[in-house]
């Protein structure tokens, strides 16, 4: 017991003792202050009413041996998360301005600092000022969250809430407090010798204190990034932040919204911090931009040894070929057998089915369903199973023959059809050509509306370009007389005109076609490259009816040749289970297919080149010829004459069995 008054002793087991019965009220936080118990005590006696992570209860200040005490509930979470949501949401129900700062620190000192809400609160006070005559400014609170933070982390996290405006408020008054701190670095250097030693030393440790081990932020070094900042679009901007911050997915989220023009950017983004599957989830799933990410992400894929899963990938976004091989790749030959099958690939099925799957039934199921009829047979002699001819094979031959037939009847009844109509449209064409050569028609009130144009050259083009249709014809006589050069300058300008004007109507009728041209984009390119190619119409009465009518004979021309190897392979699949009458009356079909598109070939096609001959001009022409010529319409570069299409005649496809 040392000497002296025992009023100023104060025994640390009676001081607990005391201190137990009185945690909940302010004297009891006025005693431990003056006798320096650990605050961290008022927490644990009542977590619910919470500084450290550590239970003073049973570390520092456990009850005595002999004594029961109470068994503290546990805390729901961090107690200085606890402590400081508790003092901040009383701080601001009381009053937010006076007690600023300390707001502002409860949300520093968590565990997780809370920057960004405390640099908002920053913000609001630059845009709103407080009228408080007690209220805190903008900048002092500014300076406090500078003192409690690292400069570089709180200029980071200020760069994450995306305002340029408050980084450079961050920015300036930090280096407004560092240039001050050097200016007293450098006057205590000057002044070291002299009286002011000790004062400058002291403001020297309080700058130590401010600014401990910081680089101070030159304006060089942001002053260019945020003027940058400034020009740049919201969400680019806001990809460029994240990018500086290394806050990759934030970055492909706002870069996904930029457009079409930044997918390239993103692509590369992907692909160097491997994000495909969050980048997946920001575009349409039937969209280009998820098939290019799709076929990207296979590919990294099959670098990491997953082909199977690449092949998924790939399967899903359209790339059926791609998808096979990485299914073979994988030896996942399930997944290839029903991508073969979707493809009509059935022969590659078979192979599947036979040698990997071991059914050979299904193996022969595919093949008779892709009329591979002499594989079938093959397989069905192989493995001793005769019994597939009465079930499959037999009812497939008579169902293919039948099929067959009923197309050859709808292709030569269209054949016909169209060929009726072409002789129509071609017959109509001639009678109005003749009958525009051989009646006059007066042009006065023709010249009297082009009186006001330039020229008799300009009079003559108008009524080319508008009175031709009306058949009036009478001015051809007057171009014979004049110079050739003047004829060849004449027919230049009508034709040049005439495109024009053609191109206009082509151009007005296709924008409501390409309105809609993106509406599916889930279609093959194939599908895509037909649909963007504008079909013949074949509507009566049209410009370019003819046209339209040799580009559909010419597909049904090219359709019923080239299944020439099928028709002979079914025959003799039918030959041989003595299918004679039904084999016979396709071969008779067929061959009458064959024989009737072989005579409409010069007959159509002849007459369709002379139809589309250029016109004639110069000394030696005559105005029938040239009235002809001015007569044709000119068709568009998506409707030129189709040439004749080519039969394939040596190859042998008969029966002379039969």
């Amino acid at each position: 017991m040392p000497c002296g008054n025992l009023e100023t002793i104060h025994h640390r087991a009676l001081v607990l003792t005391q201190l137990r019965k009185c945690l909940d009220s302010q004297k009891a936080f006025e005693c431990m202050r003056k006798l320096r118990i650990n605050l961290n005590l008022i927490y644990d006696h009542n977590p619910k009413v919470e500084l450290k992570e550590e239970d003073t209860t049973t570390t520092m200040y456990p009850y005595p041996l002999n004594t029961t005490g109470q068994s503290a509930p546990g805390a729901c979470g961090k107690k200085v998360d606890i402590v400081c949501d508790a003092l901040h949401c009383t701080m601001e129900s009381m009053d937010q301005h006076k007690y600023c700062l300390s707001i502002l620190k409860s949300h520093v000192k968590k565990t997780v600092p809370e920057l960004e809400v405390a640099l908002q609160k920053v913000h609001e006070l630059q845009v709103n000022p407080p009228s408080a005559a007690n209220a805190v400014s903008a900048e002092e609170a500014l300076k406090y969250l500078l003192f409690l933070v690292n400069v570089n982390e709180l200029y980071e996290h200020t760069l994450g809430t995306y305002d340029v405006d408050l980084v450079l408020m961050v920015a300036e008054n930090y280096y407004d407090e560092a240039i001050a701190a050097e200016t007293l670095m450098n006057v205590h250097c000057k002044w070291r010798k002299g009286r002011y030693l000790n004062v400058f030393s002291c403001v020297l440790k309080k700058m130590n204190c401010l600014f401990p081990s910081q680089t101070f932020k030159d304006p060089k070094e942001y002053l260019p990034l945020l003027n940058m900042l400034k020009t740049l679009e919201p969400n680019y901007q806001r990809y460029t932040i994240d990018k500086h911050l290394k806050r990759n997915r934030k970055a492909l989220h706002h870069l996904s919204k930029c457009g079409e023009e930044h997918f390239n950017e993103a692509l590369n983004l992907v692909k160097d911090q491997r994000l495909y599957s969050e980048a997946l989830g920001r575009y349409p799933t039937d969209s280009p931009q998820y098939k290019a990410l799709s076929c990207a992400y296979a590919e990294y894929m099959v670098e990491q040894q997953q082909a199977e899963q690449a092949g998924l990938l790939l399967w899903r976004c359209g790339e059926a070929v791609r998808a096979l091989q990485a299914f073979v790749g994988s030896a996942s030959w399930r997944n290839a057998l029903c991508k073969l099958i979707a493809l009509r690939r059935y022969t590659e099925a078979a192979i599947l089915l036979e040698q990997y799957a071991k059914d050979c039934e299904e193996a022969i199921s595919a093949l008779v369903t892709g009329a591979v009829w002499e594989e079938a047979l093959r397989l069905v002699y192989l493995y001793n199973r005769q019994d597939i001819i009465e079930t499959n094979l037999k009812p497939a031959l008579l169902e293919a023959c039948s099929s067959q037939t009923t197309y050859l009847e709808a292709q030569m009844a269209m054949l016909i059809r169209h060929k009726t109509r072409l002789a129509v449209v071609w017959e109509v064409k001639e009678k109005d050509r003749l009958e525009l050569l051989g009646k006059p028609a007066l042009l006065t009130e023709e010249y009297r509306f082009c009186n006001s144009l330039r020229g008799f050259e300009n009079w003559l083009v108008h009524v080319i370009l508008t009175c031709l249709p009306l058949s009036v014809s009478p001015f051809l006589s007057l171009v014979l007389t004049l110079p050739l050069s003047f004829q060849m300058r004449m027919s230049q300008t009508v034709r040049r005109q005439s495109s024009i004007q053609r191109a206009s109507s082509v151009m007005t009728g296709s924008h409501a076609v390409s309105k809609y041209s993106h509406s599916n984009s889930s279609r093959s390119s194939k599908n895509s490259r037909k649909a963007e190619r504008k079909k013949p119409s074949l509507k009566e009465g049209i410009p370019l009816e003819d046209m339209d009518l040799l580009h559909a004979l010419a597909d049904i021309i090219h359709s019923v040749d080239k299944i020439r190897g099928e028709v002979h392979s079914l025959l003799k699949a039918m030959m041989l289970f003595q299918f004679d009458g039904q084999a016979g009356r396709l071969q008779q079909a067929y061959g009458e297919a064959l024989q009737m598109m072989d005579a409409a070939l010069p007959e159509v096609w002849q007459e369709g080149l002379q139809q589309s001959q250029a016109p004639i001009s110069g000394p030696n022409s005559t105005a029938n010829s040239i009235m002809a010529s001015f007569q044709q319409p000119r068709p568009s570069a998506t409707q030129e004459t189709p040439p004749p299409p080519k039969m394939r005649n040596g190859v042998k496809w008969k029966l002379s069995i039969l």
